[in-house]
C-alpha cells in the first residue's frame, strides 16, 4: 500500500492508492509508524495522486506525527492535490504539519 524510497537519510513515502479512508487508514498508520521505530527518522509523505482523504485519514497522519515526535523524528508532506490541500487548511492542519508543493522543496527544507 505504501512505497518507501530512500534519498540519503530521508524516507519518501508514496501510495499505491488514490484515496485514504477508513478502510485503509489503520493499515497505513501501522506501516508508516514502523519507519519511526528508528530514532531521528526523517520522512516525507508524498501526497501526489491522492485525491481524497477522509477524517480517519487525517487522524492517521496526526497519529503518525505523534509517533515521529515521540522518537525524535521529522514528518513533512509534499505535493498535495488542491482538494486535499483545501481540507488540510479547512481543518487548520497546515498549522500542524509542514506542507510543501513539491518533494524537492520538502527535501531542501530538511537540510
Amino acid at each position: 500500500m505504501i512505497n518507501i524510497e530512500k534519498r540519503g537519510k530521508i524516507d519518501i513515502i508514496t501510495f499505491s492508492v488514490d484515496r485514504i479512508n477508513a478502510l485503509i487508514a489503520d493499515d497505513l498508520k501501522d506501516e508508516i509508524s514502523k519507519v519511526f521505530d528508528n530514532a531521528n527518522a526523517k520522512v516525507i509523505i508524498d501526497l501526489k495522486g491522492i485525491h481524497y482523504i477522509d477524517s480517519t485519514g487525517y487522524g492517521c497522519f496526526l497519529s503518525v506525527m505523534r509517533s515521529a515526535r515521540n522518537n525524535y523524528g521529522i514528518l513533512k508532506f509534499a505535493g498535495p492535490e488542491s482538494d486535499v490541500l483545501r481540507v488540510f487548511k479547512t481543518l487548520n492542519l497546515h498549522t500542524v504539519f509542514e506542507i510543501y508543493e513539491t518533494v524537492d522543496e520538502c527535501l531542501m527544507s530538511m537540510r
